[in-house]
């Protein structure tokens, strides 16, 4: 016996949701000439390269004791050049979309990006002004790298739909 279902079967190559583009084709210009792009590319590597030696300098710090002065000082450089990259990419927003920040195409990475920063300036409080324990800080240190990476994530995600949407004929 068979049994008939009212639901309509799903056509095979029925075509895939496309969302909305991140760029239009004249914000797609204004980044794709504006020195900010290129600076954003060059910071945003660095900044990964030096989150990675930080993040084996507190791992070693918190393993064995050893280290402390050197994990602070990578803790410090990273949070320095996370906010220059932040300046700059509300900058780069600004050429690109019109706003410093929260443009409707990157509005959750940039919510997303106060919460990175406000850890990682917890950290540099709590070192100046001496609120936390070395390993109290080294954790509120790893917690800023986690939320770093999913940030990162967020972004690297955007990349890929920004790519695939340049594939896709107008």
């Amino acid at each position: 016996m068979t049994i008939m279902s009212d639901q309509p079967k799903a056509v095979a190559a029925a075509p895939r949701r496309v969302s909305e583009p991140l760029y239009t084709p004249e914000q797609r210009q204004r980044r794709d000439a504006t020195v900010w792009t290129l600076v954003q590319g060059i910071l945003a590597p660095l900044q990964f390269v030096v989150f990675l030696v930080s993040l084996g300098l507190v791992l070693r710090y918190m393993a064995t004791g050893v280290g402390y002065d050197a994990a602070t000082w990578s803790i410090v450089i990273k949070t320095a050049i996370l906010l220059t990259i932040m300046v700059t990419g509300a900058i780069w927003e600004k050429v690109v979309f019109g706003q410093y920040l929260f443009a409707p195409s990157f509005f959750w990475e940039d919510v997303f990006s106060f919460a990175v920063i406000a850890l990682h300036l917890l950290y540099i409080f709590g070192l100046w002004f001496e609120l936390f324990s070395p390993d109290q800080l080294m954790l509120i240190a790893l917690a800023a790298y986690a939320a770093y990476v999913i940030n990162a994530g967020q972004f690297l995600w955007k990349l890929r739909q920004a790519r695939l949407q340049a594939e896709v004929p107008v």
